[in-house]
């Protein structure tokens, strides 16, 4: 198979829906790891340029996890290296039980391990701190996470897997139609603006971090998917993944 060109951006789905609720003018702290490597330090330096708060973000002495992405017409293959990202643990959790405490809410996603997602959430749950659960990649953390989740976003795939949950609040990603909300058993469609697709990469992750902010601030999980929709349709119109995490006038101008 022969590409076409090759390019690196800052990523991860953690880092991307930190970096997306940083633009979004949130007061932002990540939890993770990453390596010692020259990899790492770009991602730092990623964050400290987005305003997110590193303090609970530790380096370990080993490679710092990559995702490699092809991209054709028709669609988006992602593999993914967990690297650092399986080093954090319950330990490194805990020592940012007082920041997961004192949030309006916790983000967690599929890249971490089970251990720490877990012990996240229950500190949330113990905090009354809302648990806003993206199950992407969906793998053995879900079953750990979803039990603790308040609000649960997913695409369509992985909403096939979800099986018997039901949360507060679902929201399934529809792509170019937009979002379904499902609240209290009642589901409503949010549509989406049209927009010239570039790159596809990293539009959930806007979609997750914009949703966030925006339920924090209208307390609406239907007014909160109206800006996130926004925001995806922002983030599939740069090349890369961080690179397009929206602004509030990114997003007033679609």
């Amino acid at each position: 198979m022969h590409g076409s060109r090759v390019e690196e951006y800052a990523g991860g789905k953690g880092a991307n829906q930190a970096v997306a609720a940083a633009r979004l003018e949130a007061e932002v702290t990540m939890v993770g790891c990453v390596g010692t490597d020259g990899r790492g330090k770009f991602l730092l330096s990623e964050l400290d340029a987005a305003g997110v708060n590193r303090t609970h973000v530790s380096r370990v002495d080993t490679s710092t996890g990559i995702a490699v992405i092809t991209i054709d017409p028709d669609d988006v293959s992602i593999v993914v290296v967990a690297g650092a990202n399986g080093e954090l643990n319950r330990q490194r959790v805990e020592a940012a039980a007082t920041e997961i405490a004192s949030a309006d809410v916790l983000l967690l996603q599929g890249e971490v391990a089970a251990e720490a997602s877990r012990t996240a959430a229950l500190l949330a749950a113990a905090s009354s701190t809302l648990v806003v659960f993206n199950p992407a990649p969906f793998n053995e953390v879900a079953s750990q996470v979803l039990p603790l989740a308040d609000v649960v976003v997913v695409n369509q795939y992985e909403a096939e897997q979800l099986g018997d949950v039901h949360p507060s609040v679902l929201v399934t990603t529809l792509g170019a139609d937009g979002c379904e909300v499902r609240v209290n058993q009642e589901t409503t469609q949010v549509d989406a603006p049209k927009v010239e697709v570039i790159d596809p990469t990293g539009a959930g992750d806007a979609f997750v971090g914009a949703f966030a902010v925006a339920l924090v601030e209208t307390g609406d999980p239907i007014a909160a998917a109206a800006i996130a929709v926004r925001a995806g349709a922002v983030a599939v119109g740069v090349a890369g993944a961080q690179p397009g995490m929206p602004t509030w006038q990114d997003i007033d101008g679609v």
